[in-house]
Parts: structure tokens; C-alpha cells; sequence
């Protein structure tokens, strides 16, 4: 199995492009030379053929025959090419030695005229003699005519023949320091240290090749930032991890030592809740990761319904609403609310907005979801391109201050003491997706239940593009 090509440098590619089309326009010239020049050679030697006919037309008429006429000195190599005849009633009154014996050309009409004969082709001028009943034809060889053409060509194109290696030498040269900027771009990237991410220097870069210094510039900062956010995001999930590990420890121990059956399962039903309170913050660090890597797909995702991610999610939950008392309200349209988010992340969205609302909200509190399909006019309704979700809870709420720190990765509000359970990694989780999906979020107090009101309006179908 033979491997694919290598592709072309690009200086090879511009030194053949280039020479390519030089010589195509050499070419091209070439043939217009020949046309233009075969044109007027033409022309002249038309004018010599009409020049002799009237010359001979000069003659008396008893000089034109066989006896008056004698051989002309050869004073021209293409002499001999040139002939004529002179035809008196349908016969041949007289011709030039080298002339043959049949018409030079069967009209009679004056003018020039293509023919052939003898055998070969010739250019004929047809006259009428002095006297009306004479005809007076004079013709050259189509060869010689040819022949002058050549001549004329290779004078003209020796010199171009000779310097067209010399223009290649120079477009060669000429193209190799145009990508002299390039080479050495290539020689500073391969020169620098794997770590290093310093900017390269655009100063003297000339202005073709400095989008793509830039380009690179910027590919540097954005590398240096996720860098520096993945160092201080390890660095935080560490510290997190090990407070549900400690804990996890700690009760292990005291189900170790525990004297009865009562401290045993106390100590190992925390010891679950540790364990529960560690799997979801490696389930939120997982998704973090998953949605800083998240590109662009090459074609649009598949729409999901976002009020059957709302009833999907609230099932799962359902049972820990139950647990605490609390009651969670569900206000869904009867048809099909499509979005451009992928069913799975639509189910992320939901279930970390319901899972704040249930984690910091007290026993017997009732968290509410409403979901709203675009409508075009109505107070309050969803704009025509988005489908709202709006979340609400009748716990304490945040004040500004807090709702301004929303979305910092391990943030907890002053509100989650109680539980301790929160990760602070839910808020950064949606904020994530609306700047990949250009979500429209809003938090506020709720009007109604008096907690955190969080609106969202996710774009439908093809409303929106993807962003970051």
C-alpha cells in the first residue's frame, strides 16, 4: 500500500505557478507573433506580386511571347519562386522559365487567389493585359512565403529563447526571499522551548505574513489562560476532594470504634453521604472538563425538547424532594419545546439549576419550573427565537453581592451552610453552557415564592450559532 504524496513546499508551488504561466504567456505571444507577422509578410509580398503584374502588363503586346521573352538574370535567391504567365485567348502566350504549364489559378475575376498547381500551392495576382483579350497571371510559391515567415520568427524569438532561463533564475530568486519572512518564522517556532508561550515579536513583519504572527500570538494567550485555569482548577478540586475524603475517613473510624449497632450505622450512613458528596463533585469536574473542551460541531446538534429534559430530570430528583418535604412544581407547555441544545447537556442544564434549588433551600420549601415556548407577543412571554426556563425556590435567596459571584468555580453562598454539601461548581457548569450556546441568563428574587429566580432563554432550532 504506497503512502499519500507529499505535498508541494509552497515556494515550489509559486516557482512552477509562476513559471507556468510565463511560459503559457511566452507561448501565447508567440502565436500572435506568427499571425501578426505572417499577416504582414503577406501583405508586402502581395504588393510585390501586383507591383511585377503591372510591369508586365507594360510590355507590347508583340514582345509577350514565346521568342520576345529571355531568361531574367537570378538576382535573388527567391527569385526563382516567383512566376508568371500570360494567357491569350486560352492559350499560353507566354510564361517565366520556371512557370509550369497549366494555370497558375482557373479565374479570371482580377484579385488574389489561393491555388494549386503543379503539384504545389501558390498565391496568384490575376490582371487583364494591355489589351482586353490578354490575362496576365503572376504567382509565388506558398513555401517561400513560409519560408520568410520562419526566418522572421527565429530572429525574434533566439533572444527570448535565450533569456527565458534567466527570467526563471530570477523568479526563482525573486519568490525565495518573498517567503524569506515565512522561513524565518518557521526557524523562531522551532527554536523555542516547549513551555514557552511569550508572544512573537511583530515588529519589521511584513504585513502578509502578520495575521498569521497574530494568529499565533493569540493561540499563545488562549493557551497560557487555560493553562493557568487548569493549574488553579486542579489545584481548587484538589482542596475540595479532600474535605469529602477526610470526612469519609473520619467516619469510617468512628464505625470502626463504634460500641453498638446504633453509632455503627450512624457512622456508616455518613460515610455514604461522603461518598455521594464525592461522586457528584467528580461528576460536576467531569462535566466542567468535558464543556472547556467542547468545539464547534461540524453540523448543527440534533434539537431536544427541553420539557422532557425538565420531566426527566425532576424524576430523578424527585425522591431527595420527598426526603426534605419539599414540593417541586412542574409547569410544562403541552407541545414540544425544541432547542439547539443536545438532549444531554439540556439535562445537565436542568438538573444542576433544580439540584441548587432543592440543596439550598430549607425542609418543606417548593422550588417551581416553568417552561415556556417562544411567543411573539404577551407581557413577560419569551421572545420568538428563545424558549424561556425559569426556576424559582422559597429559600432565603442570595443578596447582590452573592448573585454577582454566581458562576466562580467552588463558590458556596452563605445560604449552603446548613447542608455543607454544595460543590460551588453548579453555577460554573451553566454559566459554561451559555457561553457555548448563548443562553440569556437572568437571576433575580422571585416575586411569588420569594427565593432565587433564575431565567433562562435558550435559543430554538437554528435561531442561534455557537459561541464562546
Amino acid at each position: 500500500m504506497t503512502g499519500a504524496a507529499t505535498p508541494l513546499s509552497l515556494q515550489r508551488r509559486l516557482l512552477y505557478t509562476v513559471l507556468t504561466l510565463v511560459v503559457l504567456a511566452w507561448a501565447a505571444g508567440a502565436i500572435l507573433t506568427w499571425r501578426d507577422a505572417e499577416h504582414e509578410v503577406g501583405e508586402l509580398l502581395d504588393a510585390h506580386l501586383a507591383q511585377a503584374a503591372a510591369l508586365l502588363r507594360m510590355q507590347p503586346l508583340d514582345e509577350l511571347d514565346e521568342d520576345g521573352i529571355h531568361p531574367a538574370p537570378e538576382l535573388h535567391r527567391y527569385q526563382p519562386r516567383v512566376v508568371f504567365q500570360v494567357w491569350h485567348e486560352g492559350r499560353l502566350l507566354a510564361h517565366s522559365a520556371n512557370a509550369p504549364q497549366q494555370p497558375l489559378s482557373g479565374q479570371h475575376t482580377p484579385g488574389f487567389y489561393d491555388s494549386h498547381a503543379d503539384g504545389q500551392r501558390w498565391r496568384v495576382f490575376v490582371t487583364p493585359g494591355k489589351d482586353a483579350d490578354l490575362l496576365l497571371q503572376v504567382g509565388e510559391l506558398q513555401a517561400a512565403r513560409a519560408e520568410i515567415v520562419l526566418a522572421s520568427l527565429r530572429s525574434m524569438a533566439r533572444p527570448l529563447a535565450l533569456t527565458l532561463p534567466l527570467l526563471a533564475l530570477a523568479i526563482w530568486w525573486a519568490v525565495r526571499a518573498s517567503l524569506r519572512p515565512l522561513r524565518t518564522l518557521g526557524q523562531a517556532l522551532r527554536a523555542r522551548q516547549p513551555q514557552s508561550l511569550a508572544p512573537l515579536p511583530t515588529q519589521g513583519v511584513p504585513p502578509d505574513v502578520l495575521p498569521l504572527v497574530e494568529a499565533l500570538n493569540g493561540l499563545f494567550e488562549r493557551i497560557a489562560h487555560l493553562l493557568a485555569a487548569e493549574q488553579q482548577f486542579t489545584a481548587d478540586a484538589a482542596h475540595e476532594l479532600r474535605t469529602p475524603i477526610a470526612g469519609i475517613r473520619m467516619q469510617a473510624q468512628v464505625a470502626q470504634g463504634a460500641r453498638d449497632a446504633a453509632e455503627r450505622a450512624a457512622a456508616l450512613a455518613a460515610t455514604v453521604q461522603g461518598c455521594d458528596r464525592a461522586t457528584r463533585l467528580v461528576e460536576q469536574l467531569l462535566q466542567l472538563a468535558r464543556l472547556d473542551a467542547e468545539a464547534a460541531p461540524a453540523h448543527p446538534p440534533a434539537q431536544s425538547d427541553l420539557a422532557d429534559a425538565v420531566r426527566t430530570t425532576a424524576a430523578d430528583l424527585q425522591p431527595r424532594a420527598q426526603a426534605r418535604q419539599q414540593t417541586l412544581r412542574l409547569e410544562l407547555p403541552p407541545t414540544h419545546a425544541a432547542t439547539v441544545l443536545p438532549e444531554a447537556l439540556a439535562q445537565v442544564l436542568v438538573r444542576n439549576l433544580l439540584d441548587n434549588a432543592l440543596r439550598y433551600s430549607p425542609p418543606g420549601a417548593q422550588v417551581r419550573v416553568r417552561v415556556e415556548p417562544p411567543r411573539p407577543t404577551g407581557r413577560g412571554a419569551s421572545p420568538a427565537h428563545e424558549v424561556l426556563l425559569c426556576v424559582e425556590d422559597s429559600g432565603p435567596g442570595l443578596d447582590a453581592a452573592e448573585r454577582a459571584r454566581l458562576g466562580e468555580r467552588f463558590f458556596r453562598a452563605s445560604s449552603a451552610s446548613h447542608s455543607g454539601s454544595g460543590s460551588g461548581l453548579g453555577w460554573s457548569i451553566v454559566q459554561r453552557l451559555a457561553r457555548l450556546y448563548r443562553l440569556q441568563v437572568q437571576v433575580d428574587r422571585s416575586p411569588d415564592l420569594g427565593g432565587l429566580r433564575v431565567r433562562i432563554g435558550v435559543p430554538v432550532g437554528s435561531a442561534a450559532g455557537r459561541g464562546e
